[in-house]
């Protein structure tokens, strides 16, 4: 059996909001569809499609831009580099001329009412986030491909178990924290070392390199982005963005005209408890307004807990004078070996485990990188993961209107004060003295995972989502 081996290109995508088993998911899958079709030589037979959406694809996929992303993906937009000021007039032109050009090649007819179809009350088996995609030919048959959107954007293809991809020879092969910690303790490497290491067998060094300081220029400016916008976020449930204000009031200005002198004027404002616990909640907000916002983020893992991991580097970067490109990869790089072992234990997906697989793994996942950074040990450094996430146990995923917003977009500021707190705890402790381990709260969630009811589960069935009135418009 192969075993999953995830690269931190995988824990860390760079994507649109707002959510990343909702929309870059869907997108990805829809993307794969016409690949299929074009590797199949049908993409010129193909007169219609139509896709169904089911569980929790179905009950809160409009909140989510299910549909948006699936219309762009089919119509051949990459979520990395299509412009987000176009989304609204794309899916408008769709939409009103019923057309759509297949992987921007063939013209095909599409009713937007009709040919894309809600399933509120089915469910697959395999996961609850699922699409069948259908070609109907010119030939009078009809394929199609069914595809589960398992979390920070993974993509299953029905039949598949995710693992196909090709496998290398890692130099430290790695299930649980506890082969982290063996390999850690083996070679005398950090843990973002012996992370450098294994994705030596996938690129070169400086390729790797490259790339993540590629996602943190989007994270910082993310950041940026949604400390200067004010505005409030589309859905209908007029939610006021509060980054802009906050930024202003704390800065007293908003004339800085690039992220370094903004970062230098908020480092020269202070450093007391409140100052600071104001500029993290910002950074949080900023990028989750971003990311309900139909912005470009990096998924850190999910798009729904986006603001997390951005929010404590940010904060490590300002107040803690992380400001080097050395830091800051090996910030990124350790967190992605976190959220590695709890997608290969657990779960990183709210339709699969409620909030706490994603606030709580990325709380873990910053707890983590902050830690080493900051000189922690390897068994500090796995030590703040695990209180971080014991402390988001059983957190429920109750979307109020089916929205990225409320409750998400606050719970990203918890999720990062939760992981400077657990950082600054691993690093008052003697980890040798600690009785639970990071494998036993990866453990421990997925079983919570498993007797957590389904209404909590990204579907808008209950909790918050349930005892809010509210009154959306019609979609």
């Amino acid at each position: 059996m192969q075993r999953e081996q995830i690269s931190v290109f995988d824990i860390f995508k760079i994507g649109i909001g707002p959510s990343s088993s909702h929309t870059l998911g869907p997108w990805r899958a829809a993307q794969q569809f016409t690949a299929f079709l074009k590797a199949q030589g049908l993409m010129e037979q193909t007169e219609q499609v139509k896709i169904l959406l089911y569980g929790s694809l179905a009950k809160t996929g409009k909140g989510h831009g299910t549909d948006i992303a699936i219309l762009l993906g089919l119509a051949g937009a990459d979520p990395v580099t299509f412009d987000v000021n176009a989304i609204d007039s794309t899916i408008e032109t769709i939409k009103n001329d019923q057309l759509l050009k297949l992987a921007d090649e063939k013209l095909i007819t599409f009713n937007y009412e009709e040919d894309l179809i809600f399933l509120f009350f089915e469910s697959l088996p395999f996961h609850p986030n699922a699409v069948t995609f259908q070609a109907f030919l010119s030939n009078g048959k009809a394929v199609s491909e069914t595809y589960y959107s398992i979390g920070g954007g993974f993509v299953v293809k029905e039949g598949e178990n995710g693992n196909e991809k090709t496998q290398v020879d890692l130099p430290f092969p790695i299930e649980k924290a506890g082969d982290l910690l063996h390999w850690c303790l083996t070679t005398g490497l950090k843990v973002s070392e012996v992370v450098m290491e294994n994705e030596s067998a996938w690129r070169q060094e400086k390729e790797t390199r490259s790339g993540i300081i590629q996602h943190f220029k989007v994270m910082k400016e993310c950041i940026y982005r949604g400390c200067h916008t004010p505005g409030v976020l589309p859905g209908g449930l007029n939610v006021a963005r509060r980054a802009s204000a906050l930024n202003r009031k704390l800065i007293g200005s908003t004339g800085y005209s690039d992220y370094e002198s903004w970062v230098m004027a908020i480092r020269q404002g202070g450093n007391g408890f409140n100052y600071i616990l104001d500029w993290v909640s910002c950074f949080a907000l900023a990028v989750n307004e971003e990311n309900a916002s139909f912005g470009r983020v990096v998924t850190a893992p999910t798009n729904g807990a986006a603001g997390v991991i951005p929010a404590v580097l940010q904060y490590y970067i300002t107040f803690c004078d992380g400001f080097t490109e050395e830091r800051i990869m090996q910030f990124i790089a350790c967190a992605s070996e976190i959220g590695s072992i709890f997608k290969k234990g657990a779960t990183i997906s709210a339709a699969m485990g409620g909030c706490q697989a994603e606030i709580g793994v990325s709380s873990a996942m910053a707890a983590a990188a902050l830690t080493e950074c900051m000189g922690g040990s390897q068994r500090q450094v796995l030590m703040a993961a695990e209180i971080a996430m014991e402390h988001h146990l059983g957190l429920t995923c109750d979307p109020i209107g089916g929205l990225v917003q409320i409750p998400c977009i606050e719970r990203n500021t918890m999720g990062a004060i939760k992981a400077i707190t657990a950082s600054q705890l691993a690093l008052q402790s003697n980890p040798d003295k600690a009785k639970v381990s990071l494998d036993a709260v990866v453990n421990t969630m997925w079983e919570t995972a498993l007797d957590m009811n389904s209404k909590y589960k990204e579907t808008s069935d209950g909790g918050l989502a349930t005892n809010i009135p509210i009154s959306l418009p019609e979609c």
